[in-house]
């Protein structure tokens, strides 16, 4: 056979691909532990590995499906777009790490004079395979089944099977992927029997008619005819090939994901169906399923466990699909390449709209000028192309969730994706192809780009955007729906503007959504933190770029994926003076699986509840508008939308929707156990408060800094170097003078970073009233400060470490920016410091709680009453900016001696610049003349 690390070819010795189904065949899963050995290169493995008496018994195991690397063999590399290799297609570096594999099965004598296929469903890159000796063959495509006709070789009784992986390959080239570069048998390995006369594969064609409510079901059968049984269809034992014209069947759609149960029989074995009912069309410029224009709230999805890598199991697939569903998330694509065919199949009964992507990736190849040698351009790379599409298509084409293709992610341009493209649409015409990096529209079906500005997708929206210079290309795409297949770059703290981008994707139907990047972040589980690019030694590495999800590692959700479930609420609640209006933004699903609740808040105590009636308000039906439930308009209003009945994803009860109606005014003036307006003590030397009563205090003092999150410091022009350049790191404090005036203390300081003219004039007015010590600060800066971006415009102070406590009426209960706050409602909120900290795997700003009317900071001796004048913005913390500003990981980050408090007026938006757009300008803050208010009391002990 040809040498498969020297070829353009994708593989040798396969069998044709097809679809992944189970049935009542004998089959033998060949998962667990096997014999395996890592050797630097190809030409220092071992020899005849492939016999069965070679003695392997030296070697070390390792499961399978599993990746070397995160067993101690070799170390996992991170790089975004360049290639961890030399770009010499399609040769790989001569160091190439082997994995040799060894497997000794038994095989019942049911076996016997059945065909039989070994499938493998992800190997990665590229692998060679021997069965009792004799040689089936090689193939790339790390993400894709490869199976091998072993009729003949396997036998009852005992086999060996032997598979050679190597990390690089030519495949290698096409699979430049954001992410991890981890190699193995991640996925399972299973010997399937094939009886005379089976089927090798099968197409569920399952159309409906949204006009008259009918669907038509035939199934194609290769290499013969099968028989059919749907027994809710009244189909008893029929042709599979029909076709059946069906009256009032109930359609697919992930808002109600349908399934309809049959069997496939053939040559004495019985396959199982679950199919859907739906039609996907691109029509009058909007993408439609079943008639309806659909928008898509999505997240991009990589298969990643933080001990596992790309080996996930059912449970951990089921997981992901259920936090979406409960966060209002209605489509995912799966970036960049086929998942598990299991997740697929929990889409299809959980009900999510899935971008099925090709695995196909040549991003590095830009980084050389002008994509100079891209693969998708050379046609000695397009049978390699083709095979990843038919692999992708034939493998996953029976699922009714998967309602568009896409070719891969960012290789460019070239004749082999317009192959690619031509190919799926002669094999599956019933579903759109998607490519983002087709910017002409040639030989797609959407118009797709990344990480566009709120400015540009409402240029987009309105058809309007910059045109091509062929007109006929250029009215074409005018014409087609439009997605942001990448966008909200979802790294460390944010991102910002995601309502504003949902108000461009309702405001226009062209707009068919997008898919916020992305699900999780990569980090690799280690002692105490989170590991990323340059944790392992890499040559080259993009540090925690790979961090960039709305859930943790773990899977615990970020602020972020809270704030996307608000965003993308499906229902609309409004609060009017008169009333309230409730509109439904379904697609397809009424509301009547929803119930409607009330509450009455004062002060962030609950005094009056109910619940209120709802009406069934079709899909995309006019608002309707219900009575207010209560007369009082001097509390806190909250509606909750909640599921009537338990869902297969989330229990009676789950809050869908909600909104608040708060009034004009709070007093923020709750009485408090032991409070007392102690009198202060005050530095002499400094000005700055020492002590109120018996509570030592460090400050307040003004303070403009903020660890700078991801999207501060990376990105085009990161805002965060012009902060450091402008010294807002390093502020220096001198006091101008201390008066009395009024029976209020007045400290007067300037504030200014070392190496500049700038500064900050502060000045600091306290004054005893009856409730506490209250503290004025005016702010004023010099000339020179204008459009020079703050990170935070606030105070600092710090409290003794016993202080473990925070509680507070304001916004929560979890962090929020200023365009990131739609998640958080107005209450009384309570949790430790150590709650209070996002643990955002590379540390950074964090932890703010926006529109605080009073907080409480306590501990076992008492404590602190701060009391905004009218609001503030409060953040607790055991460790300083600086610490946060220093460390790389959140093991560094120690408690200190004291609890570091900032009370802010406002800071700078999070945006999105890590890989998208800056902060909306209505979010930047800016040096400006500015009066902070609050009020301090001292809490006496427990």
């Amino acid at each position: 056979m040809t040498d498969p690390l020297t070829t353009f070819s994708p593989g040798e010795g396969r069998r044709p691909p097809r679809a992944a189904f189970s049935s009542d065949a004998p089959r033998l899963i060949l998962d667990g532990d096997w014999r395996f050995r890592l050797s630097p290169s190809t030409t220092e493995a071992p020899t005849v590995i492939e016999r069965p008496d070679f003695d392997d018994s030296g070697w070390d195991e390792l499961p399978v499906p599993a990746h070397w690397q995160l067993h101690g063999h070799g170390a996992p590399i991170y790089t975004n777009i360049a290639y961890p290799f030399p770009l010499d297609p399609p040769y790989v570096p001569d160091d190439n790490p082997t994995g040799d594999y060894r497997r000794v099965f038994d095989l019942r004598e049911e076996w016997s004079g059945l065909g039989a296929v070994l499938r493998f469903d992800g190997v990665d890159s590229c692998f060679t395979a021997w069965l009792n000796g004799q040689e089936l063959g090689w193939s790339t495509g790390s993400r894709l089944p490869a199976e091998f006709d072993v009729t003949g070789i396997v036998r009852p009784g005992h086999n060996v099977l032997a598979v050679r992986v190597h990390q690089w390959s030519p495949g290698s080239y096409l699979e430049g992927q954001d992410m991890w570069w981890l190699s193995g048998i991640f996925r399972s390995v299973t010997l399937l029997a094939r009886p005379l006369g089976a089927l090798d594969d099968f197409f569920v064609h399952a159309d409906f008619d949204h006009t008259t409510g009918r669907g038509t079901l035939r199934v194609d059968t290769t290499p013969a005819p099968a028989r059919l049984t749907v027994e809710e269809l009244g189909l008893w034992d029929v042709p599979a090939q029909g076709p059946y014209d069906l009256a009032a069947v109930e359609p697919w759609t992930a808002e109600t994901p349908r399934l309809y149960a049959g069997e496939l029989r053939a040559g004495g074995e019985t396959i199982p169906l679950r199919f859907g009912f739906r039609a996907v069309a691109v029509e009058d410029g909007m993408l439609k399923v079943n008639g309806r224009p659909v928008l898509l709230r999505g997240v991009n999805r990589h298969e990643f466990h933080p001990d596992h890598g790309r080996v996930l199991d059912e449970e951990t697939m089921r997981e992901d699909i259920v936090l979406m569903k409960r966060h209002n998330i209605n489509a995912v694509r799966t970036s960049h390449y086929p998942p598990d065919s299991r997740f697929l199949e929990l889409c299809d009964e959980l009900g999510l709209w899935v971008m099925l992507e090709c695995d196909l990736e040549t991003h590095g190849f830009s980084l050389l000028g002008d994509w100079r040698g891209n693969p998708s351009d050379d046609p000695r790379w397009r049978e390699a192309y083709l095979d990843r599409m038919r692999r992708t298509v034939e493998r996953d084409k029976n699922h009714p969730s998967v309602v568009m293709w896409s070719l891969g992610n960012e290789a460019g341009d070239g004749c082999n994706l317009q192959a690619m493209a031509e190919w799926a649409k002669r094999r599956d015409p019933d579903r759109p192809v998607h490519y983002e990096h087709d910017w002409g529209s040639r030989y797609t079906d959407v118009y797709s780009r990344m990480y566009t500005s709120h400015e540009e997708l409402d240029a987009i929206g309105r058809r309007a955007e910059e045109p091509l210079a062929d007109p006929v290309a250029d009215a074409r795409r005018r014409g087609m729906p439009a997605v942001v297949v990448e966008y909200a770059h979802a790294m460390g703290n944010g991102p910002g503007g995601l309502a504003e981008y949902q108000h461009l994707f309702e405001k226009h139907e062209r707009c068919m959504g997008g898919f916020v990047w992305e699900w999780i972040d990569h980090g690799l589980r280690q002692d105490g933190h989170f590991a990323y690019g340059g944790d392992f030694g890499e040559e080259l590495h993009d540090g925690n770029f790979v961090c960039d999800g709305l859930v943790f590692p773990d899977r615990t959700p970020s602020p972020a994926l809270a704030e996307y479930k608000k965003v993308v609420e499906p229902v609309r609640i409004t609060m009017a003076p008169d009333g309230i209006e409730i509109a439904n933004l379904h697609d397809f699903r009424d509301l009547s699986h929803l119930v409607l609740t009330w509450w009455v808040e004062h002060e962030g105590e609950r005094t009056a509840s109910g619940d209120l009636p709802l009406p069934a308000i079709p899909a995309g039906g006019p608002p309707a508008r219900l009575p207010n439930p209560t007369t009082d308009a001097t509390g806190t209003l909250t509606v909750s939308a909640r599921l009537a009945e338990d869902e297969p994803w989330a229990p009676a009860g789950h809050e869908v929707a909600w909104a608040q109606r708060v009034p004009e005014q709070t007093s923020g003036r709750r009485p408090t156990r032991g409070t007392r307006p102690d009198p202060g003590l005050f530095d002499t030397r400094t000005g700055r408060l020492a002590r109120l009563g018996n509570l030592p205090v460090t400050g307040p003092r003004l303070d403009l800094w903020r660890a700078p999150i991801d999207n501060d410091r990376l990105g085009h022009d990161p805002v965060a170097d012009t902060w450091r350049r402008f010294g807002l790191d390093r502020l220096h404090h001198r006091l101008l003078g201390t008066d009395t005036e009024d029976d209020a203390l007045v400290v007067r300081t300037r504030v200014a970073p070392a190496g500049t003219d700038l500064g900050i004039y502060a000045t600091y007015r306290w004054q005893d009233t009856g409730e506490g010590l209250r503290l004025t600060t005016v702010i004023e800066p010099d000339e020179g400060w204008q459009d020079i971006p703050l990170p935070r415009l606030g105070l600092r102070l710090a409290l003794p470490a016993w202080i473990d406590h925070v509680t507070w009426y304001g916004l929560g209960p979890g962090e929020a920016y200023p365009d990131s706050r739609r998640a958080a409602r107005l209450g009384r909120h309570s949790g430790t410091v150590d709650e209070l900290q996002t643990p955002y795997v590379f540390p950074q700003e964090n932890g703010s709680r926006a529109d605080v009317r009073w907080a409480e900071l306590t501990g076992p001796r008492g404590g602190l009453r701060v009391t905004g004048a009218p609001t503030c913005h409060l953040t607790a913390r055991r460790w300083t900016s600086e610490d946060l500003d220093t460390a790389r990981h959140t093991d560094e980050l120690r408690p200190g001696d004291a609890v570091h408090v900032n009370i802010d007026l406002a800071q700078h938006g999070l945006g999105s610049a890590a890989c998208g757009p800056r902060v909306l300008p209505q979010y930047e803050l800016t040096a400006r003349s500015a009066p902070l208010s609050v009020t301090f009391s001292e809490i006496s002990g427990r």
